[in-house]
């Protein structure tokens, strides 16, 4: 009785599971569909889930827009530098907090500064007048210097560096290993779970970024990729100002919400390549960084 019980329990949670993962990509993959359908039947909300009146125009215009690919290669610097800088900050910033107060004088007050920092922030016109000041307007250091600290994910390492066993930091030190070569040898090789989670969420966080690109670049060169995407739009003047009848016929058959499926589905890419690397760490270095003994 218990064994039936029991199997009509993991049937009802596949069931639950298998509907939020359906919902999870529903939209997904009506915006695949739409990127592959004509105009009129994309116009009409005639596409679901599978393209009407295939075509391959969109895709096409993505391939010959510069200006995408600009913005594209903006994204990918942010990325890789925004990325480098908060783990960086984010290792060094949990080494040291994840000691106790005897070992770190003064770290209860850090750790109060940096929880302070996480709740409160000084509002939108004095970020933007502190950037302003800088220097940092319409540069790629105004994306990813006022995200180089990532509270939530120093948290996280932070206490994942907490469960490493104490008797490895001691047998470094009785060798000889002082705080820098314990970290590196020691507690990084160790933490590649969550070092992974934490890079992962740093490169989706700045790849998905689009409001500061609106707010703190000046020109149309300089914005990340999502904040290109936001601006998007195909006007009756594109077709006005062109002479080319080959080009009159594509513009005529595509419309801004086909063009903005396909961008959008272009941009995903990158996310779903690196993703398959980082996942199998993804879950354990979750669950490990946010359990504290």
């Amino acid at each position: 009785m218990i064994r039936g019980t029991s199997r009509t329990v993991d049937i009802v949670i596949y069931c639950i599971l298998t509907v939020i993962a359906f919902l999870s990509l529903a939209p997904v993959l009506n915006t695949l569909a739409i990127s592959f359908s004509g105009k009129v039947a994309a116009m009409s909300g005639q596409v679901f889930f599978w393209p009407v009146d295939f075509n391959l125009e969109a895709y096409k215009s993505v391939i010959s827009d510069r200006s995408f690919f600009i913005s594209f290669g903006v994204s990918v610097k942010r990325v890789l530098l925004g990325g480098a800088i908060n783990l960086l900050v984010t290792v060094l910033m949990a080494y040291p907090l994840s000691k106790s107060n005897k070992h770190f004088p003064g770290r209860n007050i850090y750790m109060w500064f940096v929880i302070f920092c996480m709740l409160f922030n000084g509002g939108l016109i004095p970020w933007y007048m502190t950037i302003n000041t800088y220097g940092l307007l319409d540069s790629i250091w105004a994306l990813v210097l006022p995200t180089a600290v990532p509270v939530f994910n120093v948290i996280l390492l932070m206490n994942f560096f907490k469960g490493v066993p104490k008797e490895l930091e001691e047998a470094a030190g009785m060798d000889g290993a002082g705080a820098w070569r314990t970290l590196v040898t020691i507690f990084i090789p160790i933490s590649l779970p969550s070092l992974a989670t934490v890079t992962l969420f740093s490169v989706v966080g700045h790849w998905n970024a689009f409001f500061d690109g609106m707010i703190l670049m000046n020109h149309k060169e300089n914005w990340p990729l999502q904040t290109y995407i936001q601006q998007l739009i195909i006007s009756v003047n594109s077709i006005m100002n062109t002479t080319d009848p080959e080009e009159i016929k594509r513009l005529s058959n595509m419309s801004s919400q086909l063009l903005n499926a396909a961008k959008v589905m272009v941009s995903m890419i990158p996310i779903m390549l690196i993703y398959p690397f980082l996942q199998r760490y993804f879950v354990s270095g979750i669950v490990l960084g946010a359990v504290k003994e």
